[in-house]
Parts: C-alpha cells; sequence; structure tokens
C-alpha cells in the first residue's frame, strides 16, 4: 500500500495484458486471455451474451476476483500488488441493485461527510433529483428507509448516480445499471452520464444495446474471450460480426 500518489488514476487508461481469472482454484476460467487498451475517457460498451464473461470483467477490475494471470493496470500501474482499498477507493461502480444504506438522503450521497451542502445539491440537481429533494419536507435529512424502501427504484437509481458524481472517479462502471428502471430513467442517467463524465473513462455492461450505439467502441465477449472489438459503426458496417446480429435480434438494424 501507500504505492500510489493521491491523483492516481490520473487519466483512467485501462489496460488488460492476456489477462486470464476464475471463481475459484478448482474452477475453469472465466475469462481466458483478455487484452484490450482502453485510452482515458474512452466509453466502451461490453456486451456478449449471458455467460460471456462480462460480469466477471468488471468484477477483475475491482479485485473481486484475482487474475490467475496476467495482468491489469490502471493509469500504468498494475493493480495487483495495491491495497485492495486503495484500487476500489478510486472505481466508482453504478451496479444493477442500486445500495441504499438505512439513514438519511445526505448520508446516502456522501457517506464519509466529505462534502458540502451545495454540492450535494449541485449533484442532485446533475442526476435530476433536485426537484423531488426539495419537495419533501425534511430535504436531505429524508430517511430513505431500510434498502431505501422509502423511493423508487429509479430515485434509488438517480441517488447512486448522485453518489457517483460526487465521488468524480476518473473510471466509471455500469453494470446493467439500467436494467430495472424504465426507459425514460435509462434516458436521464444515460444524458447525465454522457455530460457529467465526459473526462472519465466509462465501461457500460449493456443489456439494451441502444444504450451503447454512440459509445466510442464496442467490446464483444464470447466464453471468456474478445470477439471482436471497434467502434459501433463499423461493427454494424460488417454484416458478418456478431454485434450486427445482436443489433439484429434486438430490432436495432
Amino acid at each position: 500500500p501507500g504505492l500510489v500518489s493521491s491523483s492516481w488514476p490520473e487519466d483512467g487508461h485501462v489496460v488488460l495484458e492476456n489477462y486470464q481469472t476464475r471463481y475459484r482454484a478448482s474452477l475453469d476460467l472465466v475469462l481466458r486471455g483478455v487484452s484490450c487498451d482502453i485510452r482515458g475517457g474512452e466509453k466502451v460498451g461490453i456486451v456478449g451474451r449471458t455467460g460471456a464473461g462480462k460480469s466477471s470483467l468488471t468484477m477483475a477490475l475491482f479485485r473481486l476476483i484475482e487474475a490467475a494471470s496476467g495482468r491489469i493496470c490502471l493509469s500504468g500501474q498494475h493493480i495487483a500488488p495495491l491495497g485492495l482499498h486503495d484500487v476500489r477507493g478510486k472505481l466508482t461502480i453504478l451496479p444493477q441493485d442500486p445500495v441504499i444504506f438505512g439513514g438519511t438522503l445526505g448520508m446516502n450521497l456522501d457517506p464519509l461527510g466529505e462534502k458540502s451542502a451545495v454540492e450535494l445539491w449541485e449533484a442532485l440537481e446533475h442526476s435530476h433529483l433536485k426537484t423531488f429533494v426539495q419537495s419533501l419536507p425534511d430535504k436531505l435529512d429524508h430517511e430513505c428507509g431500510e434498502g431505501g424502501k422509502n423511493l423508487s427504484m429509479g430515485q434509488r437509481q438517480l441517488v447512486c448516480l448522485a453518489r457517483a458524481l460526487l465521488r468524480q472517479s476518473r473510471v466509471l462502471v455500469l453494470d446493467e445499471a439500467t436494467a430495472g428502471v424504465d426507459m425514460e430513467t435509462d434516458e436521464l442517467i444515460q444524458k447525465t452520464i454522457r455530460r457529467e463524465f465526459r473526462a472519465c473513462t466509462v465501461l457500460t455492461i449493456a443489456h439494451r444495446l441502444n444504450t451503447v450505439l454512440d459509445y466510442d467502441r464496442i467490446m464483444v465477449l464470447d466464453s471468456g474471450h474478445i470477439k471482436e472489438m471497434d467502434s459501433p459503426r463499423n461493427l454494424l458496417a460488417d454484416k458478418n460480426s456478431a454485434f450486427y446480429s445482436m443489433a439484429r435480434d434486438a430490432k436495432l438494424v
């Protein structure tokens, strides 16, 4: 620990070098030699059928599973020797099931109490929650309830988005973050990410292909390998590409 500066990862540059991982020593590999170079600030959509290795890739980034071989580098720093807290503290994930703690809205946005009220309200505005929170009698002191039961599913996800905005990480991972919300909330989230995370590296595991059609590149995973990785335009122009057939199944082409 203590190997990295407080400004790391400066540019959010993510490199995987022949990366392999499995969930337990006795099990088969779930990622089988993944190599890619994701530039800082690049927006990459990760797609593939169930079991292709999409979630394993994000778990590997957060070191919920460790490398069997190969490595992941973040802004030039190999992440395996670092303290877990150093790595996870620098990445932000919007998971499929929004995590809301029993407690106030303000505490949920800023669990460590590091931000000013001005910053909290700004984050609420950017995540399209400001009007809602202003309408609450207790505003930021509104009790979210156990697991956020006093909020709708869409509101819970937007609270997580506001929390992500406040963290200002260089790397943002969306793990099918909008699977459980309606199209309208999905669009709000995507719009905010495009605007507020412009300078950040964004990796999105997408279940609705249309959410990543305007990303810089698409990574198509298949049985733990990268099958293809290119701009959506190039992949869609190739009628033999796996991405084209997925887009056709989704009636997008």
